[in-house]
């Protein structure tokens, strides 16, 4: 017996997660920072017996080793940890109280990867899975998230290194990279000086569904793939700033440009 320990499971993306890994059969450990968002998902899915939740803040080390501490006790370990706790924000860098920087790099990347490294002995025990909630800002810059996808770039380059160490010993890393998903994210994005940010999302393309991801992520995982993306444009996009940089940096200002009016 095992679980699948799902970070920021209360909302967007971490509920479809939750649904996707809980229709599969799967016992859950359930965390997130609202508790009432994580009971609301437990009465969503019933069967207590198969979910623990868990509330607290995923950047405290205390927080980190309970997820741990109560998925060995109740379920025999963790098999497939889910880092899908994330923030951002919506801000020049500029003019962005460094305070936003310290938070997304630490909630988006030094969390993750503090909980993953914690977590290898269950999960070399299983020979399980770690699955990242990545972006495509992680491989391309977007105008106005210059911290978000400084982390969200480090996040994708610390578990490519450990997917090498790690896979003699039978974890297997998958790195999921969705792009614009209609999930609470972006509307609770922070502003440069920390509190909500208050002018209207920029994004490319239509938003996705965040259930539609989930099953993406979830039949990638059972594949063993090692990464999977989001639609084609995002995908065009993240060539386009390989191949044209200059121009896509231009089509780019051009788009976001309310960015750089805030």
């Amino acid at each position: 017996m095992s679980c699948t320990l799902i970070t920021g499971a209360g909302g967007g993306l971490g509920r479809a997660l939750a649904r996707a890994f809980w229709r599969r059969g799967d016992n859950l450990v359930l965390a997130d920072l609202d508790p009432a968002l994580l009971n609301a998902v437990a009465d969503e899915l019933g069967d207590a017996g198969r979910i623990v939740c868990v509330a607290g803040d995923i950047t405290d080390p205390a927080h980190r080793e309970e997820l741990l501490v109560r998925a060995q006790a109740r379920f025999g370990g963790v098999s497939v940890l889910v880092n899908n706790a994330g923030i951002t924000h919506r801000s020049p860098a500029a003019k962005t109280d460094p305070a936003v920087l310290r938070k997304v790099m630490q909630v988006d990347w030094q969390a993750p990867l503090e909980l993953a490294l914690a977590a290898l002995p269950q999960l070399q025990a299983h020979r399980g899975a770690i699955v990242n909630i990545g972006s495509m800002a992680g491989w391309m810059p977007v105008l106005g998230r210059a911290f978000y996808c400084g982390a969200k770039a480090a996040l994708a380059q610390s578990f490519e290194v450990l997917r090498c160490e790690q896979q003699h010993l039978g974890i297997h890393v998958l790195m999921a990279y969705p792009s614009f998903l209609d999930t609470p994210i972006e509307r609770n994005a922070l502003g440069h000086d920390g509190r909500p940010a208050r002018h209207a999302r920029s994004t490319i393309g239509r938003l996705k569904n965040a259930d539609w991801m989930a099953e993406r992520i979830v039949a990638a995982l059972e594949k063993r793939k090692k990464r999977v993306y989001s639609d084609r444009a995002s995908v065009a996009a993240s060539l386009l700033w390989r191949l044209a940089p200059d121009l896509y940096q231009r089509l780019m200002t051009r788009k976001f440009a309310v960015e750089l009016e805030q």
